[in-house]
């Protein structure tokens, strides 16, 4: 099963003009649960898909919310020249794909 099939949520945006943040968010603790505990959402995941250093990445698991959520640097500042999404909201799509056991 596809983390898409799961989560009730799945959005990536900007945390300032620096970051991106991604927001996955479970309809239910059982949902939440399952993701967790599969623990495929992990700093060497989001590192080998965005390409980005794995020390750079923080990885947040909170339960209460039913949320898991990471964010890292943006290659580029918002808005720089070379800059291919000003909002950083195309950026999700991998994250949809993740195989959930």
């Amino acid at each position: 099963m596809k983390l898409r099939d799961i989560a009730r949520l799945v959005r990536s945006k900007n945390a300032g003009p620096f970051w991106v943040t991604f927001d996955i968010l479970f309809a239910t603790d059982e949902d939440y649960d399952r993701v967790a505990d599969a623990q495929v959402i992990t700093a060497p995941w989001v590192a080998m898909t965005y390409g980005v250093p794995e020390a750079d990445i923080i990885l947040a698991l909170h339960k209460p919310a039913r949320a898991i959520k990471f964010s890292f640097p943006r290659p580029l500042p918002q808005g720089n020249p070379g800059e291919t999404d000003m909002y950083a909201g195309q950026q999700y799509a991998p994250v949809l794909e993740l195989e959930i056991d």
